[in-house]
This record gives structure tokens, sequence and C-alpha cells, in this order.
């Protein structure tokens, strides 16, 4: 197998982890795994928000809507996302939770892959 290609869907592999197609998390050695960036394929049904508020953030994040209706909360605003391509970025140090307002399909990029970063699974609220 070739090391330096990797050919894949998306929705498939995301699946799979989360929805994140690479970083530090993927396996060592695999054209994938990166201590310096992660990318995400977010598929979020309507109602699902982050379990609780991010907090200490050490990365920088670029979130690009492709499809839906998503709301990022950030300590001194609220972004809406809800046009194809609308996108935020926010830097280290800035706490965040996000809501899906409909059913929602996202491209996230960190910089850098960070191990121990885990929030925990969405929620859907009622």
């Amino acid at each position: 197998m070739d090391e330096t290609v990797y050919v894949g869907n998306a929705g498939v592999d995301g699946a799979t982890n989360g929805g994140w197609l690479l970083g530090h998390f993927m396996p060592t050695g695999e054209v994938r795994h990166s201590a310096d960036v992660e990318v995400k394929w977010g598929v979020h049904r309507a109602g699902e928000s982050r379990e609780r508020w991010a907090t200490g953030e050490r990365r920088t994040t670029l979130l690009v809507l492709v499809s839906g209706r998503f709301r990022v909360e950030l300590p001194d605003r609220t972004v809406l996302l809800a046009a194809a391509g609308d996108y935020v970025v926010w830097g280290r140090g800035v706490d965040h939770t996000w809501y899906a307002e409909r059913e929602s399909l996202l491209v996230t990029v960190r910089w850098p892959s960070v191990p121990g970063y885990r929030v925990g699974p969405p929620v859907v609220r009622a």
C-alpha cells in the first residue's frame, strides 16, 4: 500500500471517527496522520448541539457551512452560518459551543492537531 496517498469518501470515513478525516488521532505512518492540522466532515442533525462549552482552546479553527443552518456561540457574540460558504474563524483562547438549527453539513479545519481535546458527543435538544 502506498502510504503517501489515501483515497476515500468523507461521509464514509468520517462516520467511523466522529467526522474527523485527518489529525494526530489517525494511525501513525498513514498519510492522514498529522500533528499540524485536523479536518472534519461534520454531519449534524437538526437540534444537535455541543454537550458543553469548549474552553481553554489551544488551536485556531475554521468552520465552513456546506449546507444547513448552524449557530456558533462565542463568548462575546453569536455567529449564524445560513448560506452555503458562510464561515467563521476563531483563534486560540476563544471558548465556543454550537447548535444545528437545521440538518447541517460543515467542513472544520483546526490547527495544530493537539491530543487530549474531546468535549463529548453532541446531544439533541428537545
